[in-house]
C-alpha cells in the first residue's frame, strides 16, 4: 500500500533543453512507470559517436519499482533508446501497433524480442501500473498510432500530449479526440505536460494532405524520375508519394535501410495501402524509363551516409542521379543540419537533377502543434500547473510565456531540466532536489565507454593531429640507443618538412640528454620531459598543438 501522504514526482531523464533523447519518469509510492524511451542523434563535436541515449542510473537503482515503459509514438527520439535501457531494465513496454512494430525490429536486430513483452493497446484503451491508471488520447503527429496520455493518480489526473498537432483532415481519418481532451478538463486536471517544438512559430500547422496536393502538381505531366526523400517514419507522406505514384502509373523503389524497415511494417499492419506490384526491387529501375519510376529515399536531413546524400556523391551502388531527375526533399532542415541539407541540395545540381525543396514549394508540413493548437488544448484542459515539455529552452520558455498569456500564474509553470525532479500533491507544486541524469554515448557496440575525456582526445586529434615519439635507451645507463623517430599523422607530412622533423629530433635528444645527466630513467618523467619540450617548440614553430605521444623502449 502506498502511503497517503505520498507526492507524485515528475522526473524527465530526457527531451528537455534538447531536442531528442525523450524519457520522463512518473513516481508515486513504491510505483513507478516511464513514459518513451527515445535517442538524440550525436552533435558536431561528439566525433564518432553513432547515437546518444538518456543515463537511466536512477531507473536501474529502482528497477523493481518499475511497472512497465509506455510508448506515445513510433519515431526514434521516443523509442530508439529502448534495446539499451531494456537491457538493464526489463519491464512490460505498452504502445499502439505500429508503435511496436517498429519497437520489434529494433530488438530482434539486439536480439532481445523473446525476453521482452509486449502490450498492445489502442486509443481509447485504459491500463494500471501500481498506483497509476493511464488512459490513451488519440492524437495527430507525423507518423500513424500517435496517443496522448491522461494519467490518473492519487493525487489528480495528468495529461502529457507527447509530440502532437491538430489535422482536421489527416491522411488515415483519425483526428485528434479533442472531446476527450475537453471532458478531462471538465473533470479537472492538475498538471499538463505538451509538446513545446513549435512554440516560437505563430498560427496554425498545415493538414499533411496540403502535401499530397504538392506531389499531385510535382507528378503531373512529369516526364522525369522522380526521386522523394522524406522521413522514413513518416508513412503517411509516404502513402501520399505512392498515391500520386499510382494515379500517374509509375513503379516506386524504396531505397535506405530505415525506409525500408518501417514500409514493410507499416503495409504489413495494415498503416499503407499499397496495389499489389507498384513497389519493385532497387535492382530492376534500369528496365523501366525514367517517366514509369519513382525512387523514396532517406537522406532528407543531409545525413552523410544515407541513400540521398551517396546518390548525390556518386557513392550509391544501384541508384545513380542522372541529368533531368526531379528530386523532391519533403522534409526541412532539423535545426543544426542547415549546412548537410544545403550540401547535398549543391551536389544534387551539380548532376543536372532538378531540385524540389521547403524554401521552393510546400513539399514538407510539421507535425508538431504551432501556438493556435497549443492555445486550444491549453483552453480545453485548463491545468492547474504546466510544464512545457520537448523542446530546446527557447521553445520551453516561448511555451510558458503563451500560458502565461492564457492566465497561467507564472508560479504555476515549471520550466523544468532533466534530471530535476518536480513533486506534486493535489494543492501544490514544487521543485525538491535531482537525480542522476545525462547523455550516454554509443559509439558502435560500446555504451557509455566513451565519454568526455575519449571525446576531447578525439577533437584534439582532429584539430591539431599526433606525433609520435619512438626512443629506445639502455636500461642501466639511461642513454639513448636508437632514435628518435619521429611520425607524424594529421600534423605536418613529412617528407616536405624534413627541416621541421630534424628540429624535433634534435629537441627530443637534448631533452634526453638533460635527464641522462641528472640519472633520471622513471619513464613517467622522461615522456613529460619530451612532451614539454616539443609542445613549447611545435606552438613557437607553428602556432598548433598536436597530441604528442612518446614510446619509450628499453633494453
Amino acid at each position: 500500500m502506498s502511503n497517503k501522504k505520498s507526492k507524485l514526482k515528475i522526473i524527465p531523464l530526457g527531451g528537455l533543453n534538447e531536442i531528442g533523447k525523450n524519457l520522463t519518469v512518473f513516481e508515486y509510492g513504491e510505483d513507478i512507470f516511464i513514459v518513451d524511451c527515445g535517442l538524440a542523434f550525436p552533435e558536431d563535436e561528439m566525433l564518432g559517436i553513432d547515437l546518444v541515449i538518456p543515463d537511466v542510473t536512477y531507473l536501474i537503482k529502482n528497477r523493481d519499482r518499475i511497472k512497465g515503459i509506455v510508448i506515445t509514438h513510433g519515431h526514434e527520439d521516443h523509442i530508439g533508446a529502448l534495446p539499451y535501457v531494456l537491457k538493464d531494465i526489463n519491464v512490460p513496454v505498452y504502445g499502439t501497433r505500429l508503435a511496436l512494430g517498429l519497437v520489434e525490429n529494433k530488438l530482434e536486430e539486439h536480439g532481445m524480442l523473446r525476453q521482452v513483452s509486449l502490450n498492445t493497446i489502442k486509443p481509447g484503451d485504459m491500463i494500471s501500473l501500481g498506483a497509476f491508471k493511464i488512459e490513451f488520447i488519440r492524437s495527430n503527429h507525423s507518423i500513424a498510432d500517435a496517443v496522448a496520455l491522461a494519467i490518473f493518480t492519487p493525487v489528480g489526473t495528468i495529461v502529457h500530449t507527447s509530440d502532437f498537432k491538430v489535422d482536421f483532415t489527416p491522411i488515415d481519418g483519425d483526428v485528434i479526440d479533442l472531446v476527450r481532451f475537453a471532458e478531462l478538463g471538465r473533470q479537472g486536471v492538475l498538471a499538463l505536460l505538451a509538446d513545446s517544438t513549435n512554440a516560437e512559430r505563430q498560427g496554425y500547422t498545415m493538414s499533411e494532405k496540403t502535401v499530397g496536393q504538392s506531389f499531385d502538381e510535382l507528378f503531373m505531366n512529369c516526364n522525369q524520375r522522380i526521386i522523394v526523400a522524406t522521413f522514413a517514419s513518416n508513412i503517411h507522406r509516404v502513402q501520399q508519394v505512392v498515391n500520386a505514384a499510382v494515379k500517374y502509373g509509375r513503379k516506386i523503389s524504396i531505397c535506405g535501410r530505415s525506409m525500408v524497415n518501417v514500409v514493410n511494417v507499416a503495409v504489413k499492419l495494415g498503416y499503407m495501402n499499397v496495389p499489389e506490384g507498384v513497389f519493385i526491387d532497387v535492382d530492376e529501375i534500369q528496365r523501366y524509363k525514367p517517366n514509369q519510376l519513382v525512387v523514396i529515399t532517406t537522406g532528407s536531413q543531409g545525413e552523410p551516409m544515407s541513400a540521398l546524400s551517396r546518390m548525390a556523391s556518386s557513392d550509391h551502388k544501384k541508384v545513380e542521379i542522372m541529368t533531368g531527375d526531379r528530386v523532391i526533399i519533403s522534409a526541412s532542415p532539423i535545426p543544426g543540419n542547415e549546412k548537410l541539407v544545403s550540401r547535398v541540395i549543391n551536389d544534387l545540381f551539380k548532376k543536372g537533377a532538378e531540385v524540389i525543396y521547403h524554401a521552393i514549394m510546400d513539399t514538407h508540413v510539421s507535425g508538431h502543434a504551432c501556438q493556435e493548437e497549443l492555445k486550444l488544448i491549453h483552453t480545453l484542459i485548463r491545468p492547474k500547473y504546466f510544464i512545457p515539455v520537448h523542446g530546446e529552452y527557447r521553445h520551453l520558455r516561448q511555451h510558458a510565456t503563451l500560458a502565461e498569456k492564457l492566465g497561467m500564474p507564472n508560479e504555476n509553470i515549471f520550466i523544468m531540466d532533466i534530471g530535476k525532479v518536480l513533486e506534486l500533491t493535489a494543492n501544490s507544486a514544487r521543485m525538491n532536489g535531482s537525480v542522476t541524469s545525462g547523455k550516454v554515448l554509443v559509439d558502435g557496440l560500446g555504451v557509455g565507454d566513451v565519454g568526455n575525456i575519449v571525446l576531447r582526445d578525439r577533437k584534439h586529434l582532429a584539430q591539431d593531429g599526433l606525433i609520435i615519439v619512438v626512443v629506445t635507451i639502455d636500461g642501466d645507463k639511461g642513454c639513448v640507443i636508437a632514435g628518435p623517430d619521429v611520425i607524424s599523422r594529421g600534423f605536418v607530412y613529412v617528407r616536405e618538412s624534413e627541416d621541421l622533423m630534424e628540429e624535433i629530433r634534435r629537441i627530443i635528444k637534448g631533452r634526453l640528454i638533460e635527464c641522462e645527466a641528472k640519472k633520471i630513467t622513471d619513464w613517467s618523467t622522461l615522456k613529460n620531459n619530451i612532451k614539454e619540450g616539443l609542445r613549447e617548440f611545435l606552438y613557437e614553430k607553428t602556432k598548433r598543438k598536436p597530441m604528442i605521444l612518446p614510446i619509450i623502449m628499453e633494453i
